[in-house]
């Protein structure tokens, strides 16, 4: 599939899938990006796939549905109006008109009901794992979120993280203050700097390049560990607690 990335609200990413003359959208929070995008590229909207509540990812949602006919896949949340069809752990999407499935993974902590969809080497996670950081928990636990977390950095090392927002040279500068010592960390933030001069999106990125910068997931790593207790000025005992310390780190960066 052709993905295209539709910038929304100065910072949000509306995905676009695309084969042949048929198209999916990742979290419409706009429906008049989208349309113009689906006239751009003479696309048919037949599938909108949801992930979280949040009026960013489903304010276009209404008009999309009503001006396409596209079916709306997204979670049991009843905050979620004009969903077709309610997916959960161990759903799958099918798509015949696009030539993809989607598997759906539960990924609780930013909120209650988020999820994520995983299609060959597509991931789209929401506001669950960003390029280099993670979302907020707002309705979540930092034991949530770090399982989920890691069940997406269980995933093949070439996954491409389509996230759904631009926060990367923020999250890479909080990076650098975990580890300043990482030499993929700052080889990264030249890269990214690079493409966000050229005016081109940052994500997607490489789960791989997650491995090897993105602090959230390497909460086991002795130099991870060591900045946050630094930071907390106690010792912490799992990896659950330095993923807390590094996500209350973070809140106030």
């Amino acid at each position: 599939m052709k993905i295209y990335p539709i910038p929304a609200f100065g910072d949000n990413y509306l995905w676009l899938a695309a084969a042949g003359d048929r198209a999916l959208v990742v979290d419409p929070g706009d429906a008049a990006p989208v349309l113009a995008a689906l006239d751009e590229h003479s696309l048919r909207l037949d599938t909108i796939l949801i992930t979280h509540h949040h009026a960013d990812h489903i304010g276009g949602l209404g008009e999309l549905k009503r001006r396409t006919g596209a079916r709306v896949f997204g979670p049991a949340d009843e905050r979620i109006e004009h969903i077709d069809e309610v997916v959960r752990e161990g759903s799958r999407v099918a798509l015949p008109s696009l030539a993809a499935t989607f598997a759906v993974l539960e990924v609780p902590g930013h909120t209650r009901s988020h999820i994520a969809y995983v299609g060959g080497d597509l991931l789209f996670c929401g506001d669950t794992l960003f390029a280099a950081g993670c979302g907020r928990l707002f309705e979540g636990s930092a034991e949530q979120m770090w399982h989920s977390l890691s069940r997406l950095a269980s995933l093949p090392l070439h996954t491409r993280v389509h996230c759904a927002h631009e926060y990367t040279q923020a999250n890479l500068r909080f990076a650098l203050a975990v580890e300043p010592d990482n030499q993929a960390l700052l080889a990264r933030i030249r890269r990214v700097a690079k493409l966000r001069e050229a005016g081109l999106p940052s994500v997607p990125s490489a789960l791989a390049d997650e491995l090897a910068t993105n602090p959230f997931l390497r909460a086991r790593e002795p130099a991870v560990i060591r900045a946050a207790e630094a930071h907390a000025g106690r010792r912490l005992g799992s990896p659950v607690e330095v993923f807390a310390v590094l996500r209350e780190w973070k809140n106030v960066f």
